[in-house]
């Protein structure tokens, strides 16, 4: 008798204003479908504030610049480069985003309708805010985003203001300190311990081949 292949358990760390992270979920989503995935998300803001953003980029508007460098990057290894929209956020009259709101979004969201809410929301954000160049920590945009998204309900803006839900963001943050994430995207296979690298879809998938043999190997020995 045949035995099924073995699923695996990732957690996948993220945070709305990162663009390698709005390239790997569309990979992640086309994975899913080709094995038997549970994948976790984790909240993971690498700015919680406008302050802190000029405590590491030394003034807002040095915090776009280079982070739009690091879009470029990314756009350039993206298989769909338009949905970069470089100039778009560079022209934009705001401040570069911080990513705690739309992090609180991902978590009301999860909330109401689970892993797969979360994801929802955390896509439609990163759309939002990458394609858009629409201002992701503005509550009046984060609100039509949820509205577009299916979340547009009085439960939805109770669990965003809910101290429990930024308690959430917080545990996520603790379990990357002790899992010493420090980047994102890193998404962790729970079963080896192994980081996957964030590529193309060829090289995921053969990262995850590789760890499903380790698992199949570890059941029948």
């Amino acid at each position: 008798m045949s035995l099924s292949p073995p699923s695996l358990n990732l957690d996948f760390f993220h945070d709305v204003v990162c663009g390698w992270c709005f390239s790997l979920s569309p990979r992640l989503h086309r994975l899913a479908e080709e094995f038997e995935l549970h994948i976790r998300h984790r909240t993971f803001v690498l700015q919680n504030s406008p302050a802190r953003m000029v405590e590491v980029f030394g003034s807002m508007a040095q915090a776009k610049a280079t982070i739009l460098d690091h879009w470029a990057a990314c756009q350039e290894a993206s298989e769909a480069p338009q949905r970069f929209n470089i100039e778009g956020m560079r022209s934009a009259p705001f401040d570069y985003p911080h990513g705690l709101p739309g992090a609180l979004a991902c978590q009301a969201a999860q909330s109401l309708a689970g892993q797969a809410g979360h994801w929802q929301m955390f896509d439609a954000i990163q759309a939002a805010h990458l394609s858009e160049a629409r201002n992701v920590a503005d509550p009046r945009v984060l609100r039509a985003i949820a509205q577009e998204a299916g979340f547009g309900t009085s439960a939805f803006w109770r669990l965003m203001e809910d101290p429990a839900t930024l308690e959430a963001v917080q545990a996520d943050q603790r379990l990357a300190r002790r899992l010493r994430v420090s980047v994102v995207p890193t998404v962790i296979v729970r079963e080896t311990g192994q980081r996957l690298v964030n590529g193309p879809l060829d090289s995921l998938r053969t990262q995850l081949l590789d760890n499903l043999r380790l698992v199949a190997n570890e059941l029948t020995s």
